[in-house]
């Protein structure tokens, strides 16, 4: 279980700019002077439509991306500089959760051998240790009888079995930090709600801090505790969940709740933003 006292993530000032390359050569900014902090045990959502610099950002705070400006840091690990060896250990401490469970997984590999890797690479555990604990992570992550499952390769799996194997290798090494970067946009609608309740079961359970990378607004609500919008790479609103949800201030924050579809809207006379 993870130490309940683990550090926050800060974003000071974040800038991110790309160089463009061609007949309009220049410079592009995907993310544009992003401070926010994610807390020890917090949830936040960093919701945008596509492009608004989500994913450059999440890759900034996954060290696999430096930023242009501004600095990342985990307590006093500042994770804009870290290369090599100081990734891997902050990568015991913070891992992903990917968007597509297909091409998340070696499609060679079987489900025990995809979760004992990081028990042993990590952790250091004997292959005795990392069958049990392959064990204990299937369970945990609702995939049972576990033995049955850890003989499985990847399409003998359904799109949200193999997003479960996703989030139970990202715990394998017992991190304190969880980025899900669109965890559940690939999955079909009936298995969506199952992930995002796993996930809100994990941070409850083990004290985990999250931070949720969306475009759906309410799905928000299912898993965090805050809300940052971005829009062209800047944040552009901020606030409790239920608060940015229920009252959003910005046009961009009603457009993103607009564009949702809300079932009730016909029936009700309303529009998906007051749901």
């Amino acid at each position: 279980m993870s130490d309940s006292t683990v550090a926050p993530i800060v974003v000071d000032h974040v800038t991110k700019s790309f160089r463009v390359r061609g007949p309009r050569r220049g410079s592009l900014t995907a993310v544009d002077d992003v401070s926010f902090t994610v807390r020890p045990g917090g949830a936040v959502a960093l919701v945008g439509a596509s492009g608004s610099g989500k994913s450059t950002l999440a890759g900034m705070i996954t060290g696999s991306i430096r930023p242009t400006s501004g600095s990342i840091s985990f307590g006093d690990i500042p994770v804009h500089k870290l290369h090599s060896r100081g990734l891997r250990a902050y990568h015991r401490k913070v891992q992903m959760v990917f968007q597509d469970p297909y091409g998340a997984l070696n499609p060679l590999h079987t489900v025990g051998y995809t979760l004992a890797r990081p028990c042993q690479n990590f952790l250091g555990m004997s292959a005795r240790q990392a069958a049990d604990r392959v064990a204990e992570l299937l369970e945990t992550v609702g995939l049972t009888p576990a033995a049955q499952f850890a003989a499985k390769l990847p399409h003998q799996l359904s799109g949200g079995q193999r997003q479960r194997v996703v989030i139970a290798r990202a715990l394998a090494c017992d991190p304190d930090v969880i980025v899900a970067d669109e965890p559940v946009s690939m999955l079909d609608v009936s298995l969506r709600a199952g992930v995002l309740r796993l996930l809100a079961k994990l941070r409850a359970e083990r004290g985990l801090s999250l931070l949720y990378i969306t475009h759906d607004l309410l799905s928000a609500r299912v898993v965090t505790d805050e809300i940052l919008v971005l829009n062209a790479g800047r944040l552009v609103e901020t606030g409790a969940t239920k608060e940015v949800l229920q009252h959003p201030q910005d046009p961009y924050t009603v457009q993103l709740l607009d564009a949702v579809p809300n079932p009730f809207a016909a029936a009700a006379g309303t529009s998906s933003a007051s749901a």
